[in-house]
């Protein structure tokens, strides 16, 4: 038996039409967010991502020494994210660190409250 079928009997064209107009609205939103959590739906650039918002910044060197991972393979991730605009780069001398960009911070913020709040679990166990 299908259970899949949509058998309404009156449309709220009312309903329909302002959802319309909120999703057209916030089309915007919804592609940036959509667009952090592709690249960000990487395990490990999620973790770069995380780090970085808690640090501020960081360079590849550090990220690799804390990620267990080859400065290449780490390098590969941040400039999958540079080039989706999440980070943003700062050079000083021959070092290159890492921030995330304020737009995209606002965005993420939540999603690392929540990360936040299972490390406070954790250490006060």
């Amino acid at each position: 038996m299908d259970n899949n079928t949509c058998k309404r009997l009156f449309a709220d064209h009312k309903q329909i039409n302002n959802c319309k107009r909120k999703l057209k609205a916030t089309q915007k939103s919804f592609y940036q967010l959509s667009s952090i959590l592709a690249l960000a739906g990487n395990e490990v650039r999620l973790k770069i991502v995380f780090l970085l918002e808690e640090e501020k910044e960081l360079c590849p060197c550090d990220l690799a020494d804390i990620l267990g991972m080859s400065i290449p393979a780490v390098s590969q991730h941040l400039r999958k994210l540079n080039d989706g605009n999440i980070v943003e780069t700062r050079k000083e001398g021959q070092t290159i660190y890492y921030s995330l960009t304020q737009e995209n911070l606002k965005i993420l913020k939540p999603f690392f409250k929540h990360i936040n709040v299972q490390t406070q679990k954790l250490e006060t166990v």
